[in-house]
């Protein structure tokens, strides 16, 4: 009992609270550690949330969409990668729910018959996992766009067959962000059925060979969600289409460290669609915590946006969900009933809002 409390003093020191991974160690060392937990300090227990969380940016890889020929990171990633080894590290995690997306696509798509035919499968892929697992996966379904008959059809056959939970999009599809007004058919039916949206980006063509020796991905990936949430919001994205949830990725890129020049630039210029200012229309989406949890990226984002637009992806995997959780534990950004809802009750009451049930847990 002694070690277990000087344990928990010298955990509390920096970090400010008991890690969730600590604690399982110390339980793990023996039953005198497991009883000592109802000897936590007044109010310690009540900081660590259940274990329920919900990963809104999770990755799968049905074998057509790898035989499409992926990049060498997404060989490398995907080498050894199962749904039954998935299942094992949510579960040792603590993660209830993944939804599922399907990484950048690519070249694959330039071609639409290939495109219709991938995104088929893939969606009827994700459609099963949730079949096949149940509470365990949702899934957000790929469009072939910027095909607009195609995706239209695509939306319906996910919606009224598949009864997805939402859609998947990327952030730029050729020389267009999905802010462009070519793809303004595509949103008013998302509108129309309450879509949550989760947005994925990828490598614009003006930027991919800028820099060829460092990965495209550590500084075009940031760029191109900021470029599309400039696009979707400057254009009115959030006033046009109130009943879409947009879910970007990555803490919205660079958008937090970029908001005071949208401010400025939305009072001058941009009256009509941001007619309470840029920080008021950022604040109608959401922004996930994949690959950049860690204090700097977060303590912009909540102070751009409220906790309750935050929420819990890990990207996996590409990064794990204990790595993410752990970091964003470590670097107390959040209190605890902030960190509740980043885990699940945000993404439960977005879920809620479009119509679809609550996770199983």
């Amino acid at each position: 009992m002694l070690v277990f409390k000087m344990n928990c003093e010298h955990e509390s020191n920096g970090a400010g609270a008991l890690t969730r991974r600590r604690l399982l160690q110390l339980s793990a060392a023996g039953g005198g550690a497991i009883v000592a937990a109802a000897a936590l300090p007044a109010g310690l227990a009540a900081q660590m949330p259940a274990k329920k969380l919900i990963d809104v940016h999770h990755h799968v890889a049905p074998t057509n969409w790898l035989s499409q020929g992926g990049t060498p990171d997404e060989a490398r990633v995907f080498k050894g990668w199962s749904i039954p080894k998935t299942l094992d590290e949510m579960d040792r995690a603590g993660v209830a729910t993944a939804y599922a997306s399907i990484t950048v696509p690519g070249h694959r798509f330039d071609d639409p018959a290939n495109a219709r035919r991938v995104t088929r499968e893939c969606n009827e892929y994700m459609a099963d996992l949730r079949v096949q697992h149940p509470g365990r996966f949702g899934m957000f379904a790929m469009l072939p766009m910027p095909n607009i008959s195609d995706t239209l059809a695509e939306i319906a056959y996910a919606y009224d067959t598949l009864k997805t939970d939402g859609i998947g999009l990327f952030t730029s599809y050729g020389d267009k962000y999905i802010g462009n007004a070519d793809f303004d058919p595509v949103f008013a039916e998302l509108n129309r059925r309450n879509a949550v949206v989760f947005v994925h980006p990828t490598v614009g063509p003006c930027c991919g060979t800028v820099q060829p020796w460092l990965a495209t991905a550590q500084i075009e990936y940031g760029t191109d969600t900021t470029r599309a949430i400039a696009e979707y919001i400057f254009k009115g994205g959030t006033q046009k289409y109130p009943n879409v949830k947009m879910i970007w990725s990555h803490a919205g890129g660079t958008m937090p460290f970029l908001a005071q020049r949208f401010i400025n630039s939305g009072a001058e210029n941009f009256k009509t669609a941001l007619p309470n200012g840029f920080l008021a229309e950022a604040n109608k989406c959401y922004y996930d915590t994949a690959q950049v949890p860690s204090k700097g990226t977060m303590l912009a984002l909540r102070t751009i946006v409220s906790p309750s637009q935050i929420l819990y992806g890990t990207d996996y995997p590409y990064r794990g969900f204990q790595w993410t959780e752990d970091m964003l534990t470590a670097d107390a950004v959040f209190n605890p009933r902030e960190l509740q809802a980043i885990y699940r009750d945000n993404s439960v009451r977005i879920q809620a809002q479009a119509g679809r049930p609550a996770p199983a847990v």
